[in-house]
């Protein structure tokens, strides 16, 4: 009667309501990352067991296997390192972060230290080696044990250009190496506009622009369609991957390739650029990559002496070359007519006749830039009717896709054949070539991989994009740390990001399945450092890897190998046992990084800009 009389009673009525909607409010707010992940489980059968990791793979005998330095003024603001535990309440049940209280980050020092990069940058190693004749000074050298420094961040670096716009230009900043633009100016590889690199789309050999140098090899052999019968392309001395991030949009995926030289750092601005690269050179070991694996391979004025070595370099080619694949060789020796160039274009002949290389297409356009196709044969019959078994067929006991620190071999790689001892037919044209059986995938994993294949776009669909605090448009360069089948980078086919599918050497070999699929990687062994610069990728992806790669080298080398890797705000999306989870947090915490933990399955970590000065705990 009191509260009526004094006319109280609708103000706390109002009041009851506020105070109801602001509940509501905060109750959705949190649940909304989960949301979707609690739909996930509750889409799973009734009676099913809900598992979360992939189908297990069979092994098959015949599938083998703007921020600133530390010396520069103030930097941005730092990522906070707050740790959410979803639907979590035992996160802290194994392990604690006061384990690795204890570990005393350095920044790495030198004037190699921005771009530092372990195995390819080990001088002491390099000064040892008792001939650089072949490139062996370009090839990998880990010293032991793996540095446990952070590489600094370049002064005025800056969250790189989003995707497509960087495909033009990116900051100056971030890879600011001058010197291509000087000595390639004539070229129109790259040009320096304030605080940008602009990529014009020249080249050494198409100084017109690549549009019209691609449409030269098309007009030249029509038989070669983009983004259908040719999907996966390598180009071995890329320059800045114009080639490659022009034939993006015709749904072809090109890894770009070329040696850490004085080229400088024209890997790096591949990367920036978004578009798929590694840094690795046919010196005197094989690259890193299974047989039979490319469509097509590009080499215009690559500075690779094909024939050297009793031609090993070109039949690395033809190892990773698929049957009735091509080879597009745009160079002076095919062109010019000097005693020089007639020198190695006669030893050029020589060596492809003698490999049944057929040369299909031969000519000039009006620019005088010239070009020869070769391709690869589809069958034995060339090779049993060669007046000379030279270079011989490799031995069938030959391990197939051996190739991790693997020397060069002099043999002609065998054709890929089916447990039943018939060839392998050319993959079905893109896009259906992703979804379709792949010709290197054993009969008695059929069923496996159609598992992995729903597996993963289920989860992706329903829990990564969707569900984790992961802001996907601004990811564009993703790795997959354990690819299996290449079922998580088929699941993003239609995000505008490209995957690294990295299957480890201590895994099933799977990686040709991989590139029948119409995707592209390589192999690795993680507790080394990948071929790549720092700063080159925006997400890291890990399914249930550490237990393997913790058994061989301990998890702090491993996250110190993801944090030169990242970029500033690049994420760590793993998937892993809690017991494992909770032996990274801690470690990620300790380099400053957020993390956001789901389920007890999936950790997302974020890299912040924090880099240590003079070595902090």
């Amino acid at each position: 009667m009191d509260l009526i009389t004094h006319r109280k009673y609708p103000f706390i009525v109002a009041l009851l309501l506020l105070l109801l909607t602001v509940v509501v409010f905060l109750l959705s707010s949190t649940s909304t990352d989960t949301s979707t992940i609690v739909s996930y489980f509750q889409a799973q059968p009734q009676n099913a067991t809900v598992s979360l990791s992939p189908p297990p793979l069979i092994r098959d005998t015949d599938t083998s296997s703007t921020a600133t330095n530390q010396n520069a003024a103030a930097p941005p603001p730092l990522i906070t390192n707050e740790t959410t535990d979803q639907n979590d309440n035992s996160s802290n049940a194994v392990g604690d972060d006061a384990a690795f209280d204890l570990i005393k980050w350095d920044v790495c020092t030198g004037p190699m230290a921005v771009d530092y990069i372990p195995c390819l940058d080990n001088v002491e190693a390099v000064k040892k080696l008792p001939s650089i004749r072949h490139m062996e000074h370009r090839e990998r050298h880990c010293p032991s044990p793996s540095p446990r420094c952070l590489v600094p961040l370049p002064v005025g670096y800056k969250l790189p250009v989003l995707w497509p716009k960087s495909k033009d230009m990116i900051w100056y900043n971030n890879v600011p190496h001058p010197k291509l633009v000087e000595y390639k100016k004539d070229q129109n590889w790259v040009r320096k506009s304030g605080d940008y690199f602009v990529f014009p789309g020249g080249g050494t050999q198409f100084k017109e622009g690549v549009s019209h140098y691609v449409g030269f090899i098309e007009k030249t052999l029509p038989k070669i369609k983009w983004g259908k019968n040719i999907r996966v392309i390598l180009d071995v001395g890329c320059g800045v991957a114009s080639f490659g991030g022009y034939l993006l949009d015709r749904d072809v995926i090109t890894m770009s390739l070329a040696p850490k030289d004085e080229h400088e750092a024209q890997i790096q601005f591949a990367l920036e650029r978004g578009i798929p690269a590694i840094l690795s050179v046919i010196g005197t070991q094989k690259l890193t990559f299974p047989d039979d694996a490319y469509d097509l391979i590009h080499c215009a004025r690559c500075r690779v002496h094909w024939d050297a070595q009793g031609g090993k370099p070109l039949l690395e080619l033809n190892r990773i070359l698929r049957p009735g694949g091509f080879f597009i060789w745009s160079a002076t020796p095919v062109y010019r007519h000097d005693d020089r160039h007639r020198s190695v274009w006669n030893a050029m002949v020589n060596l492809t006749e003698s490999m049944c290389w057929k040369a299909v297409a031969r000519t000039v356009d009006s620019n005088r830039i010239g070009l020869v196709i070769y391709q690869k044969p589809v069958s034995y019959s060339c090779y049993k009717n060669r007046e000379e078994n030279t270079p011989p067929l490799c031995d069938r006991e030959n391990n197939l896709n051996s190739s991790w620190y693997v020397p060069l071999s002099s043999c002609i790689s065998r054709l890929p054949t089916d447990s039943k001892g018939n060839l392998h037919s050319w993959p079905t044209p893109w896009p259906q070539r992703l979804s379709s059986k792949p010709p290197s995938l054993p009969p008695d994993s059929e069923e496996a991989f159609n598992k992995d294949t729903t597996h993963w776009y289920a989860l992706v669909s329903d829990v990564y994009v969707g569900g984790l605090a992961i802001n996907w448009s601004s990811v564009r360069n993703v790795m997959d740390m354990n690819a299996s089948y290449g079922g998580f980078a088929a699941a993003l086919i239609d995000q505008p990001l490209w995957v690294m599918n990295v299957v480890p050497i201590d895994a099933p070999d799977t990686l040709s399945i991989i590139f029948d699929r119409g995707l592209i990687g390589m192999y690795h062994d993680w507790c080394e450092s990948f071929n790549t610069y720092p700063r080159t990728y925006d997400l890291l992806h890990s399914s249930f890897l550490l237990s393997d790669v913790t058994q061989r080298c301990d998890i702090a080398d491993v996250a110190v190998e993801m944090d030169r890797i990242l970029r500033p705000g690049g994420y760590v999306l793993v998937q892993d046992t809690l017991e494992m989870i909770n032996k990274l947090k801690p470690v990620l915490h300790s380099l400053q990084w957020s993390t956001n933990i789901y389920h007890d399955k999936f950790l997302v970590g974020k890299k912040g800009f924090w880099r240590p000065t003079g070595g902090e705990t």
